[in-house]
């Protein structure tokens, strides 16, 4: 059965991290771009990072670079989102994706792209 699951969301106090993995079944990601998307209550769905297939270059949405770094492991069929310094504005429920590899893009993380979703997993940053 081919699945996207995420995993690691939780309730952190803003200034707190937190490490979202996305791990994949049935499939392999070795091929495929990977992108990290998020929606709060009320807003559209947003890139948020994401990942190239082949040589690991990133995009980083401009409300998230410095604080956010995507990653992934292969041989793991995982990929990462590290997110420290995190803010309440980054409360919302976070889904990974795929896209085929030649689909990603170094200006930014383009929805249309991305044709395989996980369930999501909810982040809260608050006190």
């Amino acid at each position: 059965q081919v699945q996207l699951v995420e995993s690691g969301g939780g309730l952190v106090q803003p200034g707190g991290s937190l490490r979202l993995s996305c791990a994949a079944s049935g499939f392999g990601l070795d091929n495929y771009a990977i992108g990290w998307f998020r929606q709060a209550p009320g807003k559209e769905r947003e890139g948020v990072s994401c990942i190239s297939s082949s040589d690991g270059s990133a995009y980083y949405a401009p409300s998230v670079s410095g604080r956010f770094t995507i990653s992934r492991d292969n041989a793991r069929n995982t990929v990462y989102l590290q997110m420290n310094s995190l803010e309440p504005e980054d409360t919302a429920v976070y889904y990974c994706a795929t896209a085929p590899g030649s689909s990603y893009s170094g200006y930014g993380c383009f929805k249309g792209n991305y044709d395989y979703w996980g369930q999501g997993t909810q982040v809260t940053v608050a006190t």
